[in-house]
């Protein structure tokens, strides 16, 4: 690998298992960090400057939901790659309801891995580049987003957004009237398309109504398209509803 060395932090109870992906990426060229515990794992995850997080779900003293659930909470948004077992299905869909970027079951091939690393990465690296190349502010009626500094306001005032949610807002705001279907969203927001987390974006979807609608049950600027998936109405600041 060219250039500064991207930092991985590994939050993993298992010794064998951390060493064995510490092995891994560090032959391909990544600077990596283990942390044993959840306390330790949020306390490094919060302090240092990571490219990417690779989190077990089960871990003493903080499991990797909640560390998942505090550091979108304090709006970092460095990406997060989840490590659980088959038998977890529903921490699966609930890590990436809450921030989290993919995830990879054990037992997993140390290949699988890498590549999901790779590919989270490569992402990451694509939006920054997007917002290096176009910090334009985006405004679709009363919704105005500046990329630059990931800040949102709705009708003149800031709204408090997660990364996902701030992410989701912006793909809508930047297709303004355009359908997605919820597989789209989910490989245009979360870069990936599993069939089975339709429900991931519906609770975003419902997350997000309840800090920009003025009344979430009856939402006007994201609105459901029934049968079909969701659409951003372009509303003005002076619309009254009838």
């Amino acid at each position: 690998m060219h250039g500064v060395r991207k930092r991985i932090l590994v939050i993993e109870d298992e010794g064998d298992i951390a060493e064995l992906i510490r092995l891994h990426l560090e032959d391909r060229g990544f600077s990596v960090a283990i942390a044993r515990d959840g306390n330790t794992g949020l306390r490094k995850a919060s302090m240092g400057s990571w490219d990417l997080v690779v989190l077990d779900l089960r871990l003493p003293g903080m499991d990797g939901l909640e560390i998942c659930r505090r550091l979108r909470q304090d709006s970092n948004s460095v990406p997060i790659l989840m490590l659980t077992s088959k038998s977890s299905e529903l921490d699966r869909v609930l890590g990436l309801e809450i921030g989290a970027d993919d995830y990879v079951t054990k037992p997993f091939s140390v290949l699988e891995l890498i590549a999901r690393v790779k590919a989270i990465l490569r992402r990451a690296e694509l939006a920054r580049g997007s917002l290096a190349t176009n910090n334009d502010e985006v405004r679709a009626g009363c919704v105005n987003i500046d990329p630059s500094t990931r800040c949102a306001t709705i009708r003149g005032e800031a709204v408090d957004l997660t990364a996902k949610e701030f992410d989701l807002l912006l793909h809508f705001a930047t297709n303004p009237g355009r359908v997605f279907r919820r597989l789209e969203l989910l490989d245009g927001v979360w870069g990936y398309g599993h069939e089975g987390y339709e429900h991931t974006v519906n609770s975003h979807i419902n997350r997000l109504r309840a800090k920009i609608e003025e009344d979430p049950a009856s939402p006007e600027l994201i609105v459901t398209v029934w049968g079909v998936g969701y659409k951003m109405n372009i509303v003005t600041d002076s619309l009254v509803s009838a």
